[in-house]
C-alpha cells in the first residue's frame, strides 16, 4: 500500500486504551471443572477431530 500510495499507510486501528497498564489476572480454579454436557458438546462437534489426534476406541 505504501509503494501504491507512496506515503506510510498504519495498518489496523490503534488501541482505544494505554496497553501498558493493563493487568491480566487468571483467577479460574484449578483444575477447572467441566460438566458432562460440555464434555457431550465437545465430542459432538470435534468427536471426529479426537479420534484422528489421539484414536478411536472402538
Amino acid at each position: 500500500m505504501e509503494e501504491l500510495l507512496g506515503y506510510h499507510v498504519p495498518t489496523g486501528r490503534p488501541p482505544k486504551h494505554d496497553l501498558s497498564t493493563w493487568t491480566v489476572t487468571d483467577d479460574w480454579p484449578h483444575p477447572v471443572p467441566v460438566t458432562q454436557a460440555e464434555i457431550e458438546l465437545f465430542e459432538q462437534w470435534f468427536g471426529d477431530l479426537f479420534d484422528e489426534l489421539f484414536g478411536s476406541e472402538g
